[in-house]
């Protein structure tokens, strides 16, 4: 850009380019960032492109909208509408297949970023190997051992449990009952009986009875 034209050639070019109505800070905006115009500079080009018949200008109020001379387009027939509106409908149904795509691919991407590399589950493989060699050795002690016990040794086992825990709460039961008939009488408290006595309960010695 020339300082001479002020810019009006690029503001030229784009309103040719884009063919739509623009206001000057809406050209300002779009082209300030890129070619460093300021809002002065871009009144005063587009006033005078305008003044000049390269563009036109429509004010509504006190808004001005400048957009291309339309004169210098080919002017476009029915059937050139209809096929541009094809090709649109194409184009739009294209992007759809490769947004639904690019999700598609974005989601196997995150899925394979979660996953372990080849070195890290070569690392993994190996601690299982020597995990399921631990197992075996284990397990195969297991098996040599001569003191296991048999279905009948065990069965003896928890019929000969279930006998000494219901003698355990039958007794428990007289012995509450013979204190509660003594403490009816009794002119002190049960704790006191008890020390008296030297009884120590289940309770003192944080004993409970177990379940069948």
């Amino acid at each position: 850009m020339s300082k001479k034209d002020n810019g009006g050639t690029v503001i030229l070019a784009y309103l040719n380019e884009k063919n739509r109505p623009y206001s000057s800070q809406d050209i300002f905006c779009n082209l300030q960032k890129q070619h460093g115009f300021g809002k002065t500079a871009v009144v005063k080009a587009m006033e005078l492109l305008a003044l000049e018949g390269k563009i036109k200008e429509k004010a509504y109020g006190k808004q001005k909208i400048y957009f291309a001379d339309q004169t210098q387009f080919t002017n476009v027939n029915e059937g050139d509408l209809k096929e541009m509106d094809g090709q649109i409908s194409q184009l739009s149904a294209e992007v759809q297949t490769l947004t639904q795509s690019c999700r598609q691919l974005d989601a196997e991407l995150k899925e394979l970023s979660g996953a372990l590399t080849t070195e890290e589950m070569a690392s993994e493989i190996q601690e299982l190997k020597a995990e399921c060699s631990g197992y075996r050795a284990r397990l195969e002690k297991i098996k040599s051992a001569t003191n296991h016990v048999t279905p009948e040794e065990k069965e003896k086992v928890y019929k000969d449990r279930e006998v000494y825990v219901k003698e355990w709460k039958k007794r428990k039961r007289l012995a509450s009952d013979m204190m509660d008939s003594i403490l009816e009488g009794y002119p002190k408290s049960k704790k006191q009986f008890l020390e008296e006595v030297g009884v120590e309960t289940d309770e003192d010695s944080k004993v409970v009875v177990p379940s069948i």
